[in-house]
């Protein structure tokens, strides 16, 4: 199974922006590569240094329901409403941000929310991630690719890839030549369904 990769208006894109920084490198590559996107895919832009989340924290198999706070039901939202989620996170410590790994910690809660299905609707969306980092080899950032390939394993969904780039002055990633023409087809590529390595080699 996988996602069509003609963009249509049938999408909608959610850009999850997992960096300290605004305006960093991360969000830049990933905007180039969103401004390839039709005019007519919607696109929403979040923040999440701007989205006061507290530290996740596990309720799963506590008596008293689920309480979300204002600015965890807009995340929840906003990503059971795309078709399409892009983690933005830069490279810290050859994993996700903070910020980003706290929205994913968050996921874990929405599976048990009365009502929502959340690992039913998420099956069949497409994950896809941007990240930009300081050391030139690539292979530093696998453990953030991994993670984000069987968070879409688990929840059904298709991964498209990280689209990966080069930088750590603010604004660097600019002259990295073959990130920004990676950009430039990132979302027209295969996303098949994500599946966690075992899978695969049977």
């Amino acid at each position: 199974m996988t996602s069509d990769t003609t963009p249509g208006p049938d999408r909608s894109f959610l850009f999850v922006l997992g960096s300290s920084r605004s305006d960093g490198n991360t969000e830049m590559l990933a905007r180039a590569a969103a401004e390839q996107l039709p005019a007519d895919v919607p696109q929403r832009w979040i923040d999440l240094t701007r989205v006061p989340l507290p530290d996740f924290q596990d309720g799963r198999h506590e008596s008293e329901a689920w309480q979300a706070a204002e600015p965890e039901e807009t995340l929840r939202q906003a990503t059971l409403e795309a078709t399409d989620i892009v983690i933005a996170s830069p490279l810290y410590w050859y994993s996700l941000s903070a910020h980003t790994k706290r929205y994913l910690d968050y996921w874990s809660g929405w599976l048990t929310v009365p009502g929502s299905d959340f690992k039913r609707r998420m099956a069949g969306r497409t994950l896809w991630g941007v990240t930009v980092m300081a050391d030139r080899g690539e292979a530093r950032a696998d453990g953030l690719v991994t993670t984000l390939n069987h968070t879409a394993a688990y929840l059904g969904m298709n991964f498209g890839g990280v689209l990966l780039g080069n930088g750590s002055r603010p604004g660097q990633v600019r002259a990295d030549e073959r990130a920004m023409i990676r950009a430039k087809t990132f979302f027209q590529r295969e996303a098949p369904l994500a599946r966690f390595p075992q899978e695969e080699a049977a």
